[in-house]
């Protein structure tokens, strides 16, 4: 069974061939002929290597099903091999389109049932220039209408003692908010569960490659273990379903259950993202590539934004009594229109028995007495201001489509839902739902409280941001939002997908004069890094989180920053990165028709930057730069004429950042 994707222009060229018994190896080169992986049919292994350099050692596959084994021991009945060359639009991202370019074996295997049957399954294995994975699969089939997947076999064994990056959390509830700490191999434990993506290094050069998984769906999402024999690498640790029977650790465990439809069952790509370099996993589409194509025909409605927001400063407006009210939210409607943003967030206690907990007896149609929702969406409207609301998932859950009805009448843009906290089976049908139910009354959604990206916002385009990242929010009551942290996260959690990380802190300090507070926070990193995080940090739907008073001077001016913020785009047509390693530095170039902007942030080090314009057109470009000045809270602008036979060179104060805007 071959995979029935397929996009316009595909290219496919399909050739069956049985497999001869002494053919227990199929090994699937990328289009460039760098990476392969290859299928030990026999010993039911798989291994990856790039450039002749083995990545991942022969490693096992499997599936335990409560019917059969899926493993060593099957018979491989044949195999059929495609090439497809194709490219789809993205509808809001890094990019405006990407490649979907790849080599693929679909291995035909059977196995028998414990009840002396047979099962018929098969395993795809997939090449890409950037990476490559492999998924089984489960034809629908005579005999079969349903199965428990206990647990996955997968593993990536590791051939020496790499270097990695990774987010142990430790347990299955989680909001997938930590560090990705270094850590070698060596040091990571069976007990470990740490949430893709894992990023290591193979000290060949600047090889980089990631663990992570896409496409997920009638699965739980996967956690990374050491190998429970100890030695180097990883295995896949899979939640239990949250309805399983708790009192028993094993026998009873289940992670899927699983109806078999005419369309057959499959588990999530498992994937190895490749590069030479760490900047390459950053500019990599290859999650949302393997992700299912969208769901949404007409996708005209999904808009890029950037937004104004009450929470993370504390509701900090200029008003009386300031707080969840009608005169807030129309300051901060003022604000945005000021500020050239094109929405307000509303977030957490607008709605009848809003509550950060589940509360049956909380209404989410139905705002509070004292927010006037109807002349406050009025207010908004007459001044170009779209609304989003927030919303906890269970009083979401329990009045969906009432409340979708009610905010589409209200002609709300979008939501923001909390505090899942889980991806189990039963989570990630969740997504699922809400996504698409959103999706039937033009919603656009950002999930917190979020598991990591794995391409769903590929297949349902409304998703167009999301938590699951060790954010700002954190700067209101710790000091684990460094500058160390910011550069790390480019080059581990946001080579999956966009992350709502919620830039836009202006009240700047050093780590020597930060103080953690609630009210109008700080951040101790200096303003060139906070504005450099609007062209590094991917988010379609972006946060510009601090108090209207923040942006501005005591006289009244625009703070240093605040007039990039207003038109800096939040979606590309193209990405680059230039130059960065892991926790030390990074410094990107995107493309918005024929502007570019570059975004360079580095960890508590000074550095002085040389930045190759190589990737310009031709002629002269203006180069308008804004790079730390005098103390945190300053910015020093400067101009110049450049060509792509240039350079540029780029100062950054410690935990500093820089931005370059150039125009043809």
């Amino acid at each position: 069974m071959t995979d029935p994707r397929r996009a316009a222009g595909l290219l496919a060229l399909a050739a069956a061939c049985a497999a001869p018994a002494w053919a227990d190896v199929v090994t699937v080169k990328s289009p460039d002929g760098r990476s392969a992986i290859s299928i030990d049919s026999d010993k039911f292994t798989y291994s990856v290597s790039r450039d002749g350099k083995r990545i991942i050692a022969p490693s096992p596959l499997g599936l335990s099903l409560d019917i059969a084994a899926i493993g060593a021991g099957a018979t491989l009945d044949g195999h059929v091999e495609n090439t497809v060359n194709a490219t789809y639009d993205i509808v809001l991202g890094k990019a405006r389109s990407a490649p979907d370019h790849y080599r693929q074996s679909d291995l035909a295997f059977t196995a028998f049932t414990a009840a002396g049957g047979k099962l018929r399954f098969h395993l795809l294995a997939r090449a890409y220039d950037n990476g490559v994975a492999l998924r089984y699969v489960v034809p629908a089939q005579a005999g079969v209408s349903a199965f428990k997947v206990m647990n996955e076999a997968t593993q990536f064994q590791f051939p020496r003692d790499y270097d990695c990056w990774g987010a142990n959390m430790g347990r299955f509830d989680t909001s997938f908010e930590a560090e990705y700490d270094p850590v070698q191999a060596s040091r990571i434990r069976n007990f470990h569960n740490y949430s893709a993506p894992l990023v290591c290094k193979t000290g060949a050069g600047g090889t980089t490659f990631a663990i992570a998984e896409s496409d997920v769906k009638d699965y739980p999402g996967f956690y990374l273990s050491g190998r429970g024999d100890g030695g180097l690498g990883v295995m896949v640790t899979l939640p239990p379903r949250f309805d399983n029977n708790r009192d028993y650790r094993f026998k009873q465990s289940v992670a899927a259950s699983v109806q078999l439809g005419g369309d057959g069952f499959r588990t999530p790509w498992r994937v190895v993202m490749l590069g030479d370099a760490p900047g390459d996993l950053v500019a990599s589409s290859l999650i949302p590539t393997l992700a299912a194509p969208s769901r949404i025909q007409d996708t005209s409605w999904i808009k890029p934004a950037k937004t104004a927001w009450d929470w993370w400063n504390d509701w900090a407006v200029n008003v009386p009594d300031a707080g969840v009210n009608t005169a807030t939210y129309k300051a901060f409607v003022d604000f945005a229109n000021e500020m050239k943003l094109d929405d307000i967030l509303i977030d957490e206690g607008w709605s009848v028995g809003s509550d950060v907990e589940p509360n049956p007896q909380a209404d989410v149609t139905r705002a509070k007495p004292a927010l006037d929702m109807p002349a406050l969406l009025q207010y908004a409207k007459s001044q170009g201001v779209g609304v989003w609301l927030w919303v906890q998932w269970q009083q979401l859950d329990n009045q969906m489509d009432a409340a979708f009805t009610q905010y589409a009448a209200w002609g709300i843009k979008g939501i923001k839902v909390d505090f899942m906290n889980r991806n189990d089976q039963e989570m990630v049908d969740w997504y699922h739902t809400v996504l698409r139910k959103a999706a039937e009354h033009r919603l656009m959604v950002d999930l917190h409280g979020a598991y990591p990206p794995n391409g769903l916002n590929r297949t349902w385009p409304n998703y167009v941001t999301q938590e699951g990242v060790l954010g700002a929010e954190n700067n209101k009551w710790s000091a684990r939002i460094t500058a160390r942290h910011n550069v790390t996260l480019p080059f581990t959690r946001m080579i999956l997908g966009p992350m709502d990380y919620t830039p836009g802190g202006f009240r700047n300090a050093t780590p020597a004069t930060f103080v953690a507070r609630n009210h109008q926070p700080m951040v101790m990193t200096t303003r060139g890094q906070a504005i450099a995080m609007y062209v590094v940090y991917d988010s379609p739907f972006q946060m510009v989180s601090d108090g209207p008073s923040a942006y501005k001077t005591a006289d009244g001016k625009w703070a240093d920053g605040a007039a990039f913020i207003q038109t800096v785009p939040t979606t590309w047509d193209e990405t680059r990165i230039l130059a960065g390693d892991i926790g030390e530095y990074i410094v990107s170039a995107r493309r918005k028709g024929d502007t570019w902007y570059i975004g360079a942030m580095t960890n508590e080090s000074a550095r002085t930057l040389t930045v190759p314009l190589a990737f310009l057109g031709k002629g002269s470009y203006r180069a308008e730069l804004l790079q730390d000045g005098a103390d945190a809270s300053r910015l020093r602008a400067s101009s110049a004429s450049v060509t792509a036979a240039q350079s540029i060179t780029l100062k950054l104060a410690p935990s500093g950042g820089a931005v370059a805007v150039l125009t043809p």
